[in-house]
């Protein structure tokens, strides 16, 4: 409902939030940092492993019932679904925590972040380091159109192509089922979405233009890892069959790829954040440009990375354990720098998809901004 109790429709329900503020802030780093309560700052070892072991026993325990499944009837069909959604969910915390491993926000030991970050991810076909350095890049590079490495908008000039014939709502629901299925592993085999290289770059060639020469050695074991899991997938495959593997695995890995390309992209992507070009660029600027978001229960469950983005690319070592602290104290220095929309989930995909199409600069001013008109 809204003011007044008159019902709100779904295009109402769904338009752009008021726009982010674009200058550079009255604030600096160190304002937000000493506005935040310093354990927040300190990673427990206990702690950390607490939230991975009981995310392991709720997938094991869910695992293990998986043999009392049989695979035809409507009622066993429903469990199966069940399993799925529960597992799925429960697996993306996994992976946020395995990525914290990679911010060296597990620990205070980085071998011991890169080793569980290293098993985890890639039992969950990632590759680990591989994704790491270019992760670590995105973060770096926040906002900017020429350097960023993740949902690089592409600037009105380079709009074109099949994109153009897409723009009504069958193209959008297309280019979002491909997104949510096809988007991350389109991403690491052939950097779809990311920034543009002068050769061909892949996560998983050591020579990727991606990485520099002290990194080359880290992405080869990343391939050796994900290849040691392949072997475990042919042999649970060889004694099980191949039904079995898909729906115990391989269903659960695609919402958990889903649930990334999901988070990722509604963090990154708002009609009401800016980029900039290398004339406005700046690291705090362009780290602000990240927009919280909530998804109910779900929050916890995948631990926080989806309504504390802002506080984690501002402080990407914090442990998501004091990630909500940590943004309920820098609120009031930010302000209107601060961005979270409550917009149910689906409605604001089906927003981002039809409002931020491009990004273009209104006033020739290295600031730009997501446009959807097609001409």
């Amino acid at each position: 409902m809204g003011k007044g109790g008159r019902a709100v429709g779904v295009e109402e329900a769904i338009s752009p939030v008021e726009r982010a503020p674009s200058s550079r802030p009255p604030f600096t780093v160190g304002d937000l940092k000493r506005a935040i309560p310093p354990h927040c700052f300190k990673r427990s070892i206990p702690r950390s492993f607490s939230y991975l072991i009981f995310d392991l026993v709720i997938i094991s325990i869910a695992v293990y019932c998986t043999k009392f499944f049989v695979y035809d009837g409507l009622l066993n069909w429903a469990v199966w679904i069940a399993y799925w959604v529960v597992t799925g969910c429960v697996a993306t915390g996994v992976w946020v925590i395995a990525h914290e491993c990679g911010h060296h926000a597990f620990s205070d030991y980085q071998w011991l972040d890169d080793t569980v970050g290293l098993i985890f991810h890639s039992l969950l076909l990632v590759p680990y380091f591989s994704w790491k350095y270019s992760h670590r890049r995105h973060h770096s590079n926040t906002g900017s159109v020429e350097k960023d490495e993740v949902f690089v908008p592409k600037v009105k000039e380079e709009f074109g192509g099949i994109g153009r014939y897409l723009q009504h709502p069958p193209g959008r629901l297309i280019q979002i089922i491909v997104t949510l299925t096809m988007g991350w592993p389109m991403y690491l085999i052939w950097n779809v979405s990311g920034r543009k290289y002068d050769r061909p770059a892949s996560h998983f060639n050591t020579h990727s233009p991606i990485f520099v020469d002290r990194e080359r050695f880290f992405v080869f074991i990343s391939d050796i890892s994900l290849l040691a899991v392949a072997g475990l997938l042919y042999k649970l495959y060889s004694a099980f069959g191949l039904a079995y593997l898909i729906n115990m695995y391989a269903i659960p890995l695609l919402i958990v790829n889903g649930f990334l390309v999901l988070i990722t992209y509604l963090q990154h992507t708002h009609a009401a954040l800016p980029h900039y070009d290398s004339r406005e660029w700046d690291w705090l600027r362009g780290a602000l440009a990240t927009m919280d978001r909530d998804y109910g229960i779900l929050n916890h469950v995948m631990h926080h990375i989806t309504d504390t983005h802002v506080a984690h690319h501002l402080f990407s070592t914090m442990p998501h354990y004091h990630a909500s602290e940590a943004t309920e104290a820098i609120k009031p220095i930010l302000g209107k720098y601060y961005q979270m929309d409550r917009t149910p989930v689906p409605l604001a995909l089906w927003r981002e998809f039809r409002e931020c199409v491009y990004v273009e600069s209104e006033n020739q001013d290295g600031v730009l901004w997501y446009k959807n008109k097609v001409e």
